[in-house]
């Protein structure tokens, strides 16, 4: 191996078997570019650098996009098939995008701007969440008026709703009110009970339906909403037509292996009450819980994260945020 292609090994170009010729010179240039290491560890002037300074620099590719394998472990137990962790900074993720970034292969970590039983609802939600079903749709009583489902029309753009006992997900299913039921109803005073469809009249699904057997039972049925119910028949969750038609399988998504629901983490402090966060967030499912902290070397998180491995041993942890990287190897 000559000087030259010796150099351009050791500087991380690949010797591509002679095919090209660079001095020393030219490569220390960055003619060819840098190595990250050579970028931001071997920078003895400390030069910072933007987004607009750094350009990703194509090299020889001798692989398919197919064999491109970018997962990664966020931590011993937990695998993502994407690197993609949202912040557990106040307002950053609840439910929805901690949803979406699960279906993507990521994660979502609740931040912890809630109060306790909210921050667990919040990660219930997540849990329940199942491709394709509503499992949070808005109810209403047989009490409720036909003013009610105009309103709710108006704020959200569609008039099929269950109907429960309660008027509460989770409550006994009656009936369900569509745009039919009420297009020719001039009196918005009435009762939902005395135009809604009733219990008898409808087609629902059990809970634990999959997703292929529901498309059919609507196919058949030709209805745009089907309840899932449960032994009791209370409502469990809902699924809609057009947000089947619009669904997508998300082959990527990080789910638990066993349980197949998405994996989901959530954010507590280092104060006392942040143990008994804790403990709900384990009893709602929770994955993951990041001890959010400005200064993770402290005794405060070292107990909490003591506190946490000692009282929920099958808990995955993520302490931080370290400030410099010496601390790493203390």
């Amino acid at each position: 191996m000559s000087a030259t292609k010796k150099l351009k090994t050791e500087n991380g170009h690949i010797d591509n078997g002679g095919l090209w010729e660079l001095d020393e010179e030219t490569l220390n240039s960055g003619a060819v570019g840098f190595t990250a290491s050579q970028l931001f560890i071997k920078n003895p002037a400390c030069v910072a650098y933007t987004y607009d300074d750094v350009i990703m620099m194509p090299g020889h590719i001798n692989f398919g996009l197919n064999e491109v394998d970018i997962s990664t472990n966020l931590t011993k137990k937990i695998a993502l098939k994407a690197p993609f962790v949202s912040s557990p900074m106040d307002t950053v993720t609840e439910h929805n995008m901690a949803i979406s970034m699960a279906l993507q292969g990521g994660i979502g970590i609740i931040h912890s701007n809630f109060t306790i039983e909210e921050q667990a609802a919040q990660v219930r939600k997540v849990k329940r969440y199942k491709n394709g079903f509503i499992t949070d749709p808005i109810c209403l009583s047989p009490d409720n008026t036909v003013r009610d489902v105009m309103e709710l029309k108006a704020k959200h753009g569609y008039s099929g709703i269950p109907i429960t006992n309660n008027g509460e997900m989770g409550g006994k299913l009656v009936g369900i009110v569509s745009n039919r039921d009420i297009t020719f109803i001039d009196d918005s005073s009435m009762k939902l009970q005395e135009i809604m469809t009733p219990r008898d009249k409808l087609a629902v699904a059990k809970e634990g339906v999959e997703l292929i057997e529901a498309n059919e039972i609507l196919k058949e049925t030709k209805k745009g909403k089907l309840p899932v119910v449960n032994d009791d028949d209370e409502l469990v969750a809902l699924i809609a037509r057009t947000d089947l038609l619009k669904n997508i399988e998300f082959s990527e998504a990080s789910k638990d292996p066993v349980t197949k629901q998405l994996l989901v983490g959530a954010a507590i402090g280092t104060r006392p009450e942040d143990r008994d966060r804790a403990a709900a967030l384990v009893e709602a499912g929770v994955d993951v819980i990041v001890v959010d902290s400005s200064q993770g070397d402290s005794l405060y998180q070292i107990d909490i994260v003591k506190h946490l491995k000692e009282s929920h041993e099958k808990l995955q942890v993520i302490a931080g945020m370290l400030l410099h990287l010496l601390r790493l190897f203390v």
